[in-house]
């Protein structure tokens, strides 16, 4: 067992400068995506909600971002950055949540199953801990295949209260399995503080059966990166299991539809962390810092809104799936 205090990221370096630009690039996409995701909802565009991702990008961007493309991700039902980080296009996700026909799951999956094979995405679980067998099924099959891939299991810290994840660590100790956990500690179960259903240390937890943790700054996509890096090498030599608690935080409500927050979680918290805390903004300032130009950045924004902007709007005049198809594909 080992238990760490969350790494720095690693020396300077320009190849480091570039993985940053990178790195701030997928951020954006994914917060411009999600605020368009908003505004669809608030219009009456897309049916059903949606679990907004905002604040927390520098966790599945940093962890992504050590993967390849054959490695495998399940995700939550606040998945849409996990999904675009893991390599998802941008047309689709949108297609997928407004019930279109070039969704990746032809429409029928919506926000919160949504899956991407080919990128190594096996899919978006609107069960809390829901995809923590299927992550590590998937690290299983790897290891009997002989192949190094690992999977990644991401899930919130409500999931700490599931006990399928620990059956699934247990297992994943026990038989050295590929398998990296991911928990994204937003402090909040839905509506009730997180120290109000999780008793202990988070990190004791994954300790007890003997599996490496790590916590880290979950707003700090360099720490992230370099945490999650560190892991995937270690879990890809057949060192096993690897534990990772990001500390991060939800800028919004639980759901696009939870406006009014202040019965649960004051103000003065939210705007503490938007005005200090943004993972957008912590990783711009670093960059600059370094020396980046503004004008750089501003051209990342342009291309990032832009693009999404177009992929939003090709998504709306796409066509819905035919009514013969409202019986295939779907299994009961």
């Amino acid at each position: 067992m080992k238990t760490q205090g969350g790494p720095q990221g690693p020396s300077p370096t320009s190849g480091e400068d570039e993985r940053c630009l990178a790195l701030y690039e997928q951020m954006l996409t994914i917060r411009t995506f999600e605020e368009h995701v908003n505004e669809l909802y608030t219009s009456g565009k897309m049916p059903g909600l949606a679990h907004l991702y905002i604040g927390e990008e520098a966790v599945a961007v940093g962890v992504c971002a050590a993967l390849r493309r054959d490695d495998y991700i399940t995700s939550t039902h606040r998945g849409h950055g996990h999904c675009l980080a893991k390599g998802a296009a941008v047309d689709r996700m949108f297609a997928e949540l407004l019930g279109k026909a070039g969704g990746y799951c032809r429409g029928k999956g919506g926000s919160m199953h949504i899956a991407d094979p080919e990128t190594g995405n096996l899919g978006a679980n609107a069960i809390v801990g829901g995809s923590a067998g299927i992550a590590t099924g998937a690290a299983l099959s790897a290891k009997m295949r002989g192949t190094d891939q690992v999977a990644v299991c991401f899930f919130g810290e409500g999931a700490l209260g599931q006990g399928v994840l620990y059956e699934v660590m247990n297992m994943a100790s026990l038989w050295r399995l590929p398998v990296i956990y991911v928990c994204e500690d937003n402090l909040y179960n839905e509506y009730t503080p997180r120290a109000e259903t999780t008793a202990g240390e988070l990190a004791a937890r994954p300790a007890a059966f003997g599996i490496t943790t790590v916590a880290v700054d979950g707003q700090d996509a360099r720490a992230v990166y370099a945490a999650a890096r560190a892991a995937v090498d270690e879990t890809r030599r057949g060192q096993g299991p690897a534990f990772l608690i990001c500390h991060t935080y939800r800028f919004r409500g639980h759901h696009v539809g939870d406006i009014n927050r202040a019965y649960y979680r004051a103000k003065e918290e939210e705007q503490r962390w938007t005005d200090e805390r943004d993972p957008l903004r912590l990783l711009a300032d670093w960059m600059k810092g370094r020396g980046l130009d503004d004008a750089v950045l501003r051209g990342v924004e342009d291309r990032v809104r832009a693009g999404v902007a177009a992929a939003l709007e090709a998504a709306l005049t796409a066509p819905y799936p035919d009514s013969a198809e409202v019986d295939r594909h779907v299994y009961a």
